[in-house]
Formats: C-alpha cells, sequence, structure tokens
C-alpha cells in the first residue's frame, strides 16, 4: 500500500479532539504532509490546520483525502458519504483507517471507478503473505513492545526513527497498524492479518536491507494482554528484532479492556526475550520508553528515575524528553 501526498485531513462532524486521533497523530509526526483539514459543521475536532475545502485543497496540490477519525465499529456515517465522492471527482485518491472497506458503498466505488482514483482501506490488506519462515535477514531492526496495549509503542517507534537520523544512522520507521501506516505512506495492519501469516507480514514489512540499516518496527498489543498477545507474538517472531524498546504507562493497574493485572516491566523483558530468541538469539532490550502523560514534570522524573535504576536501562519519555540515551545505548551495543 503507497498512499500518495500531500494530505487533506478530513475529520467529519466527529463529537470531540479523541475521536480524531488518527489524523492528531499524522498531523504530529508528519505535519510537512498535511495541507489543510475538512471539517463538517458541529465539529469538535481542531488539527490546528487552516480549513479548507475539496477544491482549495486540489488547487494546493493535495493527493489523498484522509479520513482521519476512529468510532465505535469503524463505521462510515451515512452523510459522509457525499463528501467522499465529491474529492473522488476532484481527482484525490481517498484513505481510510476505518472497518468497512470504502468499496462497500457503491456510490464511493462507483466515483472511484469512474474517476481512476485509488480507495485506500489501511486497515485491511491488499495483498496476500506468506507463512513465516524464521531465516535470518540481512540489516537490523528494533522493535517496540509494551506492557499494554496503547502505551505509546508507534509513538516511541516514531521519536526513536527520528533520533537515530538524527545520530547519524540509517534508519525506517515500519508501519504495522492504521494510523502509522498514514504516518509512513506504507505498511501493512497486522492485526487485520489471518493469525497464520502474521509473522510472514512481519518479514515482509522488514526484508533483507543492507547490514547498517535499521528497521524501526512499530509494536502492537502485548504478549500479556488476553486479547492481543496473539497478534503480539506473531509480530515479534516475524520482526526478528535484534533490538527492542519496553513501552510502559506507569498509572494503570490492569491491561486495558479487562480485568488482568498489568506485569511488570521486568517480566516483559523476560518474555520478550525469551518469545524472541526463537528467530533471533541475540535480542536485547536498550531502553525503556515511559508514556507520562498522567503525571506532573516533577512526578514524571522521578518515576523515570526509579525505573532507570531497577532496570539498569536507559529510561525516558519520548514525547516529554526524548529519546536520545536510548539512540546512544543502541549505537554503544551494535556499533
Amino acid at each position: 500500500m503507497q498512499i500518495e501526498k500531500p494530505y487533506l485531513m478530513f475529520v467529519g462532524d466527529v463529537a470531540d479532539q479523541l475521536a480524531a486521533k488518527t489524523a492528531a497523530g499524522i498531523v504530529d509526526w508528519r505535519r510537512d504532509w498535511c495541507l489543510g483539514q475538512l471539517r463538517l459543521p458541529g465539529c469538535r475536532a481542531d488539527l490546528g490546520l487552516e480549513d479548507i475545502g475539496i477544491g482549495e485543497g486540489v488547487r494546493r496540490g493535495a493527493r489523498t483525502l484522509v479520513i482521519g477519525v476512529v468510532n465505535a465499529g469503524g463505521v462510515l456515517p451515512e452523510h459522509w458519504i457525499s463528501v467522499i465522492v465529491e474529492a473522488l471527482e476532484a481527482g484525490l485518491d481517498v484513505a481510510s483507517g476505518l472497518h468497512r472497506r470504502l468499496e462497500e458503498f457503491p456510490q464511493i466505488a462507483e466515483a472511484a471507478r469512474r474517476h481512476g482514483r485509488q480507495l485506500h482501506d489501511v486497515r485491511i490488506p491488499g495483498q496476500s503473505f506468506a507463512t513465516g519462515k524464521g531465516t535470518k535477514r540481512s540489516g537490523l531492526r528494533l522493535l517496540t513492545v509494551g506492557t499494554d496495549c496503547s502505551v505509546g509503542k508507534k509513538y516511541t517507534a516514531l521519536a526513536l526513527e527520528r533520533e537515530m537520523r538524527a545520530q547519524g544512522l540509517d534508519a525506517d520507521f515500519r508501519a504495522t497498524g492504521q494510523t502509522g501506516i498514514l504516518i509512513s505512506g506504507r505498511g501493512v495492519a497486522v492485526d487485520a492479518v489471518v493469525a497464520d501469516f502474521i509473522s510472514g507480514a512481519a518479514e515482509w514489512i522488514s526484508p533483507d536491507a543492507d547490514p547498517r540499516h535499521w528497521d524501526v518496527i512499530e509494536g502492537q498489543g502485548s504478549l500479556f494482554h488476553p486479547s492481543f498477545a496473539g497478534v503480539t507474538l506473531g509480530l515479534l517472531h516475524g520482526a526478528q528484532p535484534d533490538a527492542f524498546v519496553v513501552c510502559h504507562e506507569p498509572t494503570r493497574t490492569t491491561m486495558r479492556g479487562v480485568p488482568a493485572a498489568l506485569p511488570s516491566i521486568r517480566a516483559v523483558i523476560d518474555a520478550t526475550i525469551a518469545n524472541g530468541r526463537l528467530t533471533n538469539p541475540g535480542i536485547q532490550c536498550v531502553g525503556i520508553a515511559v508514556n507520562t502523560q498522567a503525571l506532573d514534570e516533577t512526578a514524571a522524573r522521578a518515576c523515570l528515575a526509579e525505573i532507570g535504576e531497577t532496570e539498569g536501562l536507559p529510561t525516558t519519555d519520548p514525547v516529554r524528553f526524548g529519546v536520545a540515551d536510548i539512540v546512544r545505548r543502541l549505537r554503544e551495543v551494535f556499533d
């Protein structure tokens, strides 16, 4: 899946900022790809971009209308269809992270065919994958893993890519979820891949590369989450990481959406190494990324210091304080 840039960000008439989190993530990391936002009357989200219409977006060079919203069930509201059709008629491709395929809507499918435009359902792989083989590949790989879901694995991977490049490393972010795909313009949502082929999809995302090249692979789920551990394990085996960073949210006591207790950081490190050795015996942890959004700065710094001392690893909040120390440790270990 290769999504043409620049983007016109469509957030419809969503009820709050959280409902536009996919679009917000794209703006956070790829603002230069985003020409403006298209909002309908009553929209309560604001991406901090200029409000422009489809015609103006096309005149400024937009190539893709991105439906950057999330909602219960991943549905497409009926009253958005006319906007999407207008975008196709104006010459834009359309990309969506919702669960329903754009082609399921006859008006949208017909407009795309009539005008020769592409419809990108980024949650749904557009190709088949082989089963994973576990064969050693050239190049280097880093995977973000989590103590839970929604703890910052994507943001950590993107922060690592940026800092690695700043420190002179050859690195590319590899997306494994819908928001990451829209941020990078390519990738595969592994949670929509048939279980037998998850590791194969991860191998496809990060193929053979130059011996000094790093693929920074976005993690999914958690090995300890009763709902999503299968996806996490398949991704771990297929990614074949040389290094990994543990992502953690320190105020949680149970896993997101289930009553299971949150695992310790050490338990995640040990389980990741134990399971990751199947396809890369040399796998090792190089740092810890902590999402301290719920803490004030004093508490955040104290939390990071305590975790870092306990685990003996560089520990930081990627958004607040950056990941330079983790990348320096990575270079020490692998240079």
